[in-house]
């Protein structure tokens, strides 16, 4: 019993540790994390919306030597292709914040010399490039 207790406790300070270091964020680095769990979710809703609105239609990938089954993992078929887009947009946009967060944070140092506007034009860049190619497999 003192071993589950001493777990408690040690995940509670974590807890408490990580919630007093998060408290000492700035704001702007707050809003970008909103914008990543936003993201996050909403693959995550996509996902679970095509898995339990028609759990027999998911592909099947029980024989991966099949050619056309490894195309469709890799590339998807006309009914996946919007799901695949709607996904990785999703996947890819949270990607791109995270990486406009760690170039945003003072506290890096690796990007000190380099502008918060700088970062955010790359991440509006990158976002256009991420989604026009996402409009391309779409078709």
């Amino acid at each position: 019993m003192a071993r589950t207790s001493s777990s408690k406790e040690n995940a509670q300070a974590l807890f408490h540790s990580l919630r007093s270091a998060y408290a000492a964020t700035p704001v702007n680095l707050k809003i970008i994390d909103l914008y990543v769990g936003f993201a996050v979710f909403t693959a995550l809703i996509q996902v679970l919306s095509l898995i339990f609105r028609n759990p027999f239609s998911l592909p099947h990938f029980y024989y991966l030597e099949d050619p056309q089954v490894v195309y469709m993992a890799s590339v998807g078929s006309f009914p996946f292709n919007s799901f695949l887009s709607g996904v990785l947009s999703c996947v890819g946009t949270a990607v791109l914040a995270v990486c406009l967060r760690i170039q945003v944070n003072k506290e890096n140092k690796e990007f000190k010399d380099l502008p918060p506007e700088r970062a955010f034009a790359d991440f509006v860049l990158c976002n256009l490039v991420l989604h026009l190619v996402i409009m391309n497999f779409l078709g």
